[in-house]
């Protein structure tokens, strides 16, 4: 069931972005684990799109933040207001009040505002004025953020950064790919006509229905051993925290599933760990000197892990 739906959403999202299943199926793990997304890239690669097919493939309502300097907290979340016809204070629901939120070049914003989306990123709800609202379920935040435009900036927090599930990298199309983009929107925008595959209430189904997939205690003690190497490198001043533990766990059961298996490979481990640690991992100042890229480092921690095999 989760493999089938996987595969229309899959699909359906492909009929607007040309190639990047790997991307795709990485954002329906993120889903199917209730996660968010970072994803790092340059303009014009096709982030916003990948979001709005994702959001209308799902049936999920969905709503743009384009965070900017000048953005306020309450801008994100909603405020309380007086109605003087009730004589009462009511809630006017902010974009955040949606099921998927596209935070579009969060780093723009102030520190100030981009914590406006923690509570709500943990917890699926956000606190206006002392009184507490639950958000939509299910909830996924899709932030966007530009790595070669450092002018105007503000770099996230770790708190923060450790709260998005995956980070991704769309990278550009191939020539095949841009070719095929470039005739594929020759007529017309092909969102506009997407339809949805599935709806909120399957995919809550589905969410806990991963949960279900099986992790041997040998693949489940590799999880472990893999983040704690990150905490003992020489070159990690800051290995990957427990929540990460956590996350990379519910990846591996997420992408079995999607993969049509009721039981998770050491491979699924490895797979992922790129995309589920790196952000979660700072560098010490001297490897950083040494310009040794985090990617490397965290390959050379996944060889040293030993892989687990089974005993015939």
């Amino acid at each position: 069931m989760i493999e089938k739906t996987a595969a229309s959403v899959q699909e359906n999202v492909q009929k607007v972005i040309v190639g990047k299943s790997d991307v795709i199926e990485l954002a329906l793990v993120a889903v199917l684990c209730e996660g968010h997304i970072l994803i790092e890239d340059v303009p014009g690669i096709g982030k916003t799109t990948l979001a709005r097919s994702l959001a209308r493939s799902l049936g999920c309502t969905f709503r743009r933040i384009q965070f900017t300097p000048d953005l306020l907290p309450s801008d994100v979340t909603g405020i309380s207001f007086f109605n003087q016809k009730t004589q009462e204070f009511e809630f006017r629901p902010g974009p955040v009040m949606s099921q998927v939120v596209l935070a579009d070049e969060i780093n723009r914003a102030t520190p100030r505002t981009q914590s406006a989306l923690l509570e709500a990123m943990q917890e699926q709800q956000i606190t206006v004025d002392g009184e507490t609202h639950r958000l939509p379920r299910p909830f996924l935040v899709i932030a966007t953020q530009n790595p070669i435009e450092l002018e105007g900036t503000f770099p996230l927090p770790e708190a923060q950064i450790d709260r998005f599930l995956l980070r991704l990298s769309l990278g550009y199309p191939t020539e095949d790919e841009e070719h095929a983009m470039l005739l594929r929107f020759e007529r017309d925008d092909p969102l506009q006509e997407l339809e949805p595959v599935t709806t909120p209430q399957a995919l809550r189904a589905l969410q806990h229905r991963v949960r279900e997939t099986r992790v041997e205690e040998s693949v489940r003690g590799y999880v472990v051993d893999v983040v704690r190497a990150t905490r003992e490198h020489p070159d990690i001043e800051l290995g990957v925290s427990p929540r990460g533990t956590l996350a990379l766990y519910r990846c591996t059961q997420a992408l079995a599933a999607v993969r049509g298996r009721d039981y998770v490979l050491p491979d699924d481990v490895k797979y992922l760990a790129p995309s589920v640690l790196t952000h979660r991992i700072m560098i010490s100042p001297t490897t950083r000197l040494r310009g040794r890229a985090l990617t490397d480092i965290l390959v050379d921690v996944i060889e040293g892990v030993p892989v687990p095999v089974e005993e015939i």
